[in-house]
Parts: structure tokens; C-alpha cells; sequence
């Protein structure tokens, strides 16, 4: 059986969402999130991979999210959640899985470390880029999303799954609002998942 190690809001949140799609048996081993900031230091989370999201599936230690997701549709999937290698859907599919945390995701990351750290008001002007390189991506997933229920078209994939979490981490911060339609009424679309709901309570 697959093993999570998971903390609520971290990025684990998108492999307890993958499970719960999938379907398939997995044990959820909750650990508490320590801020990696001084006087802690990176991989010093209580996890095999000392980060989240980390799973266990047999002899296998697997971390890194979007790493994660594409193995688990792959080994378990049955043919969910991802178009099949060598289909015309199959690129688009994995760049906007990859697009979900290594564009999107890092000026979010940059403000919840500023934010963990208490000095964000001391480094104003370097958390206004951060704001702008997010709005970049957000306008460029709100022209993707016109006339789109999904990242893929109609289809929910493993894609809306690692960019689902983004949005909503964009929300939190507050960068995502009314002035991008398409993105709220997506956000909208995969909160309304069971499996989201379930993954996010």
C-alpha cells in the first residue's frame, strides 16, 4: 500500500487529491510542518525525504510533487487523469503539470517564506515583483482557460491537479481574484471535486 506523508497546505495536499482520483488503497501518515527557516534548515521536515510531499510504495522513497503525480498515474492510473505517451494531448499535459511549480509556483513560494520568516513588510518591494511574476502566470492561464473547463479542454487531467493547488495557494495569498474570470470560475470547478474537498479539509 502506498504510504503519504502529509501536512495540510503543503504541497502533499496534491498527492492526497491524486489518491483520492485515483481510487486506490493509501495510508495518510499526518506530520507536522516545520517552517524551514532559521534556526531550522531545508529538508528537516519529519518525512523518509525530510520534505513534503514524500510516499512510500514498497521499497520505493519517492519525493517531489509533480515527480509523485506522474508515477502514481503512470504505475496506477489505468489510463486516468493523463493522455497516453504519444498522443497530441500528451505534451500540453506535461508542461502544464511542470508549469504548476516551476513557473507559477516559486513567487509563492518566495512570499510564504518571506512570510514564515516575519519580514515581508521589511522586504516590500522584492514581495511586489514576486506579486507581478505571479500575475504574469495567472494572465497567462486565464487566456489558456477562455473557453476551457480544464487545462486539457473538457478533461480533468493530473495537470488541473498540480495547478489546482497553485491557484489556491494564489487565493490564499490573495494575487487571485475577480480580475481573473476563466481562473475563478476554474477554481471553482476543481473545489468542487469530492476528492478536493476531501484533500483540502
Amino acid at each position: 500500500m502506498i504510504t503519504l506523508y502529509h501536512s495540510p497546505r503543503t504541497r502533499s495536499t496534491r498527492i492526497y487529491w491524486l489518491l483520492e482520483e485515483l481510487g486506490i488503497p493509501y495510508d495518510i501518515k499526518q506530520v507536522a510542518f516545520v517552517p524551514p527557516v532559521p534556526p531550522g534548515k531545508p529538508f528537516a521536515q519529519g518525512t523518509p525525504a525530510g520534505k513534503f510531499p514524500t510516499i512510500e510504495d514498497g521499497d520505493l522513497v519517492l519525493f517531489e510533487s509533480g515527480a509523485i503525480l506522474e508515477y502514481l498515474i503512470e504505475r496506477y492510473g489505468k489510463g486516468q487523469l493523463a493522455p497516453a505517451p504519444g498522443t497530441p494531448l500528451r505534451g500540453p499535459f506535461l508542461q502544464w503539470v511542470h508549469f504548476a511549480e516551476a513557473t507559477a509556483f516559486p513567487p509563492l513560494g518566495n512570499i510564504a517564506w518571506h512570510t514564515f520568516k516575519g519580514d515581508i513588510e521589511s522586504v516590500a518591494d522584492a514581495v511586489a515583483d514576486y506579486r507581478r511574476w505571479e500575475e504574469a502566470a495567472l494572465d497567462v492561464l486565464e487566456r489558456t482557460l477562455a473557453g476551457k473547463d480544464y487545462l486539457l479542454g473538457s478533461q480533468f487531467s493530473g495537470a488541473d491537479i498540480m495547478m489546482g493547488y497553485t491557484v489556491e495557494c494564489a487565493k490564499w495569498f490573495g494575487i487571485l481574484g475577480d480580475q481573473y474570470p476563466n481562473l475563478m470560475a476554474y477554481a471553482k470547478r476543481v473545489e468542487a471535486r469530492p476528492a478536493f474537498r476531501k484533500a483540502f479539509s
